[in-house]
This record gives C-alpha cells, sequence and structure tokens, in this order.
C-alpha cells in the first residue's frame, strides 16, 4: 500500500508527484540494430551534420541544425522514399534552455517506417517554413507560431489560425496561466460590448469547472426556459419540470437522477 502524504496544498507543487502517474523513460535503441534505418542515417550523415541519433519505440529520432531543416525534409522525401510529413510541433523549454525544441514526423509508406527529425531554436530565432516541401505544414506552423511564438520565416501566409489576431501572448507556453490572463478575462466584452461594460457585465469566468445556473445573461437552461434578461436575483424563477437525467424505461438497476433530491454544496471541494 502506497504511504499517505499530506496533499492540502497539491496544487502549488510541481506536477512530479505521487498524485500522478510519470511514464518510465522509453530505452534508446543503437541505429545500428535496425538495416534500414542505418542505412538511411549513413546517407544523411554523407550531406548534413546528425547532431545525435537513436532508436525509440521502433521509430528512428536524429537531431540536426535548425538551419538544415528544409533540406534535410527535401532529401527525406525525395532521396529516401519518406513521402509524408504526419506531424510539427514545438516543445516549450524556455525555462531550461530558453528557446524551443522542434519536431518533424515522416512516414514512408514504401518502407513503412516512421522517423523523427528534432533540433532546438533559441526563444526569438527564426524557423525556415517547410512548407514548400510539405504544404500540410501550412496550418502546423500557423498553429505553432499561435500557441508557441516560434517566429516561422518564408510562410505565404503567417498569421495566428486559432486566436484572434490581436491576442496577447501564447497559450501553449509554460508560463501561460490556465485560466488565461487578465486581458483574456476582458477580451470579448471590451470587443462586443466596449471597455464601458466591464462594471455593468464583470469579468469572463474562464474556470471551466465553474458554473453560475442563475446567470441573468443566459438564454435558457437544462429541463425549462427562461427569457433573455428575466431577473432572477432573488432566485425566483418561473415553474419548470424537474430535472431528471434517466430516460422513461431506461436502465432498471441505475436510479433515477432528479433535482429536487440533489443538493448544492456551498463551495467546491
Amino acid at each position: 500500500m502506497r504511504k499517505y502524504t499530506n496533499k492540502k496544498d497539491v496544487q502549488k507543487k510541481s506536477y512530479y508527484n505521487d498524485r500522478f502517474y510519470v511514464t518510465p523513460t522509453l530505452a534508446k535503441l543503437d541505429v545500428n540494430t535496425d538495416e534500414i534505418y542505418s542505412k538511411d542515417l549513413e546517407y544523411l550523415e554523407t550531406k548534413f551534420e546528425i547532431l545525435d541519433n537513436y532508436i525509440e519505440s521502433d521509430e528512428l529520432v536524429f537531431y540536426i541544425n535548425h538551419k538544415d531543416n528544409v533540406k534535410v525534409l527535401t532529401c527525406l522525401r525525395d532521396d529516401l522514399q519518406y513521402d509524408l510529413l504526419m506531424e510539427l510541433s514545438a516543445i516549450d523549454y524556455i525555462a531550461k534552455k530558453k528557446g524551443f525544441e522542434i519536431f518533424y514526423e515522416m512516414l514512408s509508406l514504401t518502407k513503412k517506417k516512421r522517423i523523427r527529425i528534432k533540433t532546438f531554436i533559441q526563444e526569438k530565432e527564426e524557423l525556415r517554413s517547410v512548407y514548400s516541401v510539405f504544404k500540410m505544414a501550412n496550418w502546423s506552423e500557423r498553429e505553432m507560431f499561435d500557441m508557441y511564438g516560434v517566429i516561422i520565416i518564408n510562410h505565404p501566409n503567417m498569421k495566428r489560425i486559432l486566436m484572434p489576431d490581436d491576442w496577447y501572448d501564447y497559450p501553449l507556453r509554460k508560463t501561460y496561466p490556465l485560466q488565461g490572463d487578465e486581458k483574456a478575462s476582458w477580451y470579448e466584452i471590451d470587443k462586443i460590448f466596449g471597455k464601458e461594460a466591464r462594471d455593468v457585465i464583470g469579468p469572463e469566468i474562464r474556470d471551466s469547472a465553474a458554473i453560475n445556473r442563475y446567470d441573468t445573461k443566459r438564454f435558457a437552461r437544462l429541463g425549462h426556459e427562461v427569457q433573455y434578461g428575466v431577473d432572477i436575483t432573488n432566485k425566483a424563477e418561473p415553474e419548470h419540470t424537474p430535472i431528471e437525467y434517466q430516460e422513461e424505461n431506461g436502465i432498471k438497476f441505475i436510479k433515477k437522477f432528479n433535482e429536487k433530491d440533489s443538493k448544492i454544496l456551498k463551495k467546491r471541494r
């Protein structure tokens, strides 16, 4: 049985603790253990500087200089039959290494092999777009810029893809607040109603676990409808059908939920 530890301050701790499962590090094998990978890497080493290489989870992984990314992917496509670029993204290592690790995942339909190309750039260092080699990089590189702030050059349409163009900061960086920052709390209110409505509406509730059943600006609620703007400040609502989350003739051994039997906690546990 695992030893009990006090978890009252668990939210303030690093996530590397007994509350979470940490995946063991996978074994890194020598590339010479696979004939196909060995030949591919040998060919690449005649053309480019390979900083490190190994086989992990039956997949070749090697590191390159970030300035060679376009040339390496072109060589893999044209000379080594790696036909598809499956994925590309970044990993935030700003706190530890002051930059990002960039990876490209490729697949060869002929060889039935996957490889992963990795490189590293500083936080404000530019990375060349590989759109000219694989068109799928278009949206993936835009997402990498939008979420991490990785600077991509030679891209045909480098702009945000998920967040608004004027959004502040980059949501997938480890320094970005989980519930957004002060600017995020007021963004939609400022855009739709104007800053003068801040005192009337209040900041956005960005905690996905928080539910306010008595929001006076909602349009409908489960089990009944209330007209927009109806004053229910004192929870004076129209009569409605009790909420039951079990259809008629449902599973017999599951107790039907009835709203009247439920209890509302004054605060989250």
